[in-house]
């Protein structure tokens, strides 16, 4: 009776398993640049991404308005977004300025980079249909001390489905890489 009773409950639970399906999404895969830029002031360090506490969530979310959050059932992230994110922008930041010398930062070397980037988002989600990325960059010489911080600001059009909404997302964080860029080469 007890053997019974427990392979019917392991087939209602293998069932029910089977019955959850998820998608899984990722945004560490840079694009390639429409154009290069010549960068000859040494090796850039990046430091990890810093994301909003929601993103650290494997469910996707979304603002239902300015307060609030719900995660998206069914629609997961398959990467943590703080070190995806990261990965993402060394390796545009590589191929934007044909550079391989483009690293995490800290790394565990005697040499410092001679520029460090630091890219902190503070809101980077859906709402309504738009995808909305806010961030604040700095850029530090390492050998002077010399700093520079910016703020970047986008929106994306997105629907409401989670591939609409990855996508947006991936197309506003080009933008901010684009932005990184465009500061680096000015700095």
């Amino acid at each position: 009776m007890f053997k019974m009773k427990l392979l019917s409950l392991l087939a209602v639970l293998i069932m029910l398993g089977g019955c959850v399906s998820s998608n899984y999404y990722v945004l560490s895969t840079a694009p390639q640049p429409a154009t290069t830029y010549t960068h000859s002031n040494g090796t850039i360090g990046i430091e990890k991404v810093i994301v909003p506490k929601y993103l650290f969530e494997r469910e996707i979310a979304v603002a239902k308005s300015s307060s609030q959050v719900t995660f998206l059932g069914g629609a997961s992230w398959a990467e943590d977004m703080d070190e995806g994110l990261t990965q993402r922008l060394i390796s545009f930041l590589q191929k934007k300025f044909n550079q391989p010398e483009v690293y995490s930062y800290p790394w565990g070397v005697r040499e410092q980079p001679h520029t460090k980037v630091k890219v902190q988002i503070s809101r980077f989600i859906a709402q309504g249909d738009r995808v909305y990325l806010d961030a604040s960059i700095r850029l530090e010489k390492m050998q002077t001390g010399k700093h520079k911080a910016e703020l970047f600001s986008t929106s994306v059009a997105s629907g409401k489905s989670a591939s609409s909404i990855v996508s947006a997302m991936d197309r506003a964080f080009d933008k901010l890489e684009e932005e990184v860029a465009l500061e680096l080469r000015k700095f």
